[in-house]
């Protein structure tokens, strides 16, 4: 395990899912009570997300050529970017009302498990975490690096989300992160190009 890359991908998967559906389905399910049950449910599906992109990240890089691999990372960057400029503050909060509906509330774990399971599919931080996957060559790092990022969101979501959305605009938040996808995804091409 690699510690300046595991300090490299937090940052990156904290900010990216600061503004997202899963935050705001978490704060939702903890205002029913027993916010830690909840924690330990998103904790879980988080888990289970991190080890697939991973491994979709580690695959890529196995059956690609170092250039492809590159190429397709730049790429994908640049999708996340997008997303992160592009998807309204609106658009998510709905969505997570929509998934905590849909949802019967029997139990607050795995009803956050459940939850936080569906809504995380194909997500930035899902992509995300691949890419970087492919990109640092080290699965152990990116992962350990990703799921404290999304159990450190869960967390601040469950104990005081409301409090710090007040104070740091979903904008800005997106901001940032299709800034820096956008960084990531030029010196991904770069690299691709120089081969």
């Amino acid at each position: 395990m690699h510690p300046t890359i595991v300090a490299a991908v937090f940052p990156l998967i904290f900010v990216g899912e600061l503004p997202d559906k899963t935050m705001f389905a978490s704060l939702v399910l903890s205002s029913r009570g027993r916010p830690f049950a909840v924690w330990l449910g998103a904790a879980g599906a988080f888990l289970v997300h991190v080890v697939i992109a991973v491994s979709v990240g580690a695959a890529l890089f196995a059956v690609l050529p170092h250039r492809v691999v590159e190429a397709v990372v730049a790429v994908l960057f640049l999708v996340g970017a997008g997303l992160a400029f592009f998807v309204s503050e609106e658009t998510e909060e709905h969505e997570a009302e929509t998934i905590v509906a849909s949802v019967p509330v029997h139990r607050a774990a795995v009803t956050a498990f459940v939850v936080i399971f569906v809504a995380e599919w194909g997500d930035l931080t899902q992509v995300l975490t691949a890419n970087l996957a492919a990109r640092y060559h080290s699965p152990v790092s990116v992962a350990v690096g990703a799921v404290a990022a999304l159990w450190a969101v869960a967390a601040l979501a469950v104990v005081g989300g409301q409090g710090l959305l007040r104070y740091l605009p979903v904008t800005v938040v997106r901001r940032v992160t299709g800034a820096i996808l956008v960084v990531l995804a030029l010196v991904a091409a770069a690299a691709a190009i120089a081969g």
